[in-house]
């Protein structure tokens, strides 16, 4: 990790540069893949399964056979832990649920909004090295409890044509009913601009590398909505003197391990904590499995040291996708954090518990894009339409105020949809 102590504010954004690569190479590279899907369907998704992920298939969803085979493999002690996972998480997200709004802004003139769910949306799960079936839970419990019409989920194959068990086994269990073995950005196209086998979406949901961040961002141009630019993981930690140096180690290197492109940053109150948890790194760094992927993230963080107004300021600068506040008094300086996907209060809660079985979703805006973004939830599954009911006697108040401000704004049409209103009320 990169060490800076007390660096003054200029240095900042350089300093707190996110590792990228070649933003126009990441691009046109996923540019030529969605044109390929767009213009040639499943045979292009036939022939990047071929290329990226090594294995040949002959049809990509998932059958009700494969479904239950799977189900058999997941050990009953993963099984009874997805389940706890799966209570909480609907617990949380049930309780987003809101009434049906309505207002009488004047009398006569009645405003109502309410909560429809988006009809078909596309989940995208992660499996590579690390097949994340959790996000199957982040994404498929809201979707099912906002009452979405149609959800299919892609997900990529491994070099057997398989799909990790604990992922079928979890789509099961939250009801999705259509899998396919689709991975990267050709699956954010597919569900982008639909294939013989995958249906369009209206909404494509999921976290990924690069690739599949830019693909979602350019399925935007072409009518279809995207949760968040949601793309590589990333952490920080503010840790005072109080804080556990083997927990935050720990903290930090469960997020360094999601990829080489993952980002980990630490704020200390000083040196002495700063030294003590890059030792607490080394040690527990040697003992993971996935160690050298941990490693290359580590090359690409940062470590400051730095007083509570900075680090306050440097934190929202920075917007993480999760914040870790291992502090004296933690809920003080979470109220004056205005950027972040999700927040981890005390040094008894890891962020293992929000990608897991907490409750809150997992699903969180990165890259900085918690400056105006939020992390996935009930509201990301439906609609907010509005509705507005005006009698007589109402359009008899509010139709001069109408027909003034369309005058003024020289919109004649705008005003004679009133004026012809009033005339036929007043000539009764």
């Amino acid at each position: 990790m990169k060490t800076f102590i007390n660096p003054p504010r200029k240095e900042w954004g350089a300093i707190l540069a996110r590792p990228v690569q070649n933003f126009e190479e990441i691009e046109s590279r996923t540019g030529l893949i969605m044109d390929r899907v767009k213009s040639k369907g499943d045979q292009a998704l036939f022939e990047f399964t071929e290329r990226f992920d090594g294995v040949r298939l002959k049809s990509f969803e998932v059958t009700e056979r494969e479904i239950e085979a799977a189900k058999q493999l997941v050990s009953t002690e993963l099984k009874a832990a997805i389940q706890v996972a799966k209570s909480n998480i609907e617990q949380f997200h049930k309780a987003q649920k809101t009434s049906d709004l309505k207002v009488e802004t004047m009398p006569g003139v009645n405003c109502y909004r309410r909560s429809v769910p988006i009809e078909k949306v596309g989940l995208y799960i992660p499996g590579g090295t690390a097949p994340l079936f959790s996000t199957v839970l982040m994404l498929g419990v809201p979707a099912g409890i906002s009452g979405c019409k149609e959800v299919i989920l892609c997900t990529p194959p491994d070099k057997s044509g398989s799909v990790n068990p604990a992922i079928l086994y979890t789509a099961d269990l939250v009801g999705i009913k259509r899998v396919f073995k689709v991975g990267g950005a050709q699956a954010i196209a597919a569900m982008c601009f639909g294939t013989e086998s995958i249906s369009r979406v209206d909404k494509i949901f999921g976290p990924g590398n690069q690739y599949v961040t830019m693909a979602k961002q350019l399925a935007s141009r072409f009518g279809v909505a995207i949760d968040m630019p949601a793309g590589p993981s990333e952490v920080a930690v503010y840790a005072d003197e109080t804080a556990m140096p083997e927990f935050v180690a720990a903290d930090l290197l469960s997020q360094a391990e999601h990829g080489v492109d993952s980002q980990v940053l630490l704020v200390a109150s000083s040196e002495k904590i700063l030294s003590a948890v890059r030792t607490e790194i080394q040690i527990q760094l040697s003992q993971l499995t996935r160690r050298e992927i941990a490693q290359s993230a580590l090359e690409n963080s940062v470590a400051l040291v730095l007083n509570i107004e900075e680090a306050v300021d440097l934190l929202n600068e920075y917007a993480p996708e999760h914040l870790i506040l291992s502090v004296k008094a933690p809920w003080e300086i979470a109220d004056q954090i205005t950027n972040a996907g999700s927040v981890f209060i005390g040094n008894y809660t890891p962020e293992s518990a929000g990608d897991y079985a907490s409750g809150t979703n997992h699903t969180l805006p990165t890259n900085g894009f918690a400056k105006a973004y939020s992390g996935v939830s009930l509201d990301s599954f439906v609609k907010k339409i509005t509705y507005q009911e005006i009698t007589q006697s109402g359009l008899l108040k509010i139709g001069p105020v109408i027909e003034a401000m369309a005058a003024a704004e020289r919109l004649d049409g705008h005003k004679n949809a009133v004026s012809i209103r009033l005339k036929s009320l007043n000539d009764v």
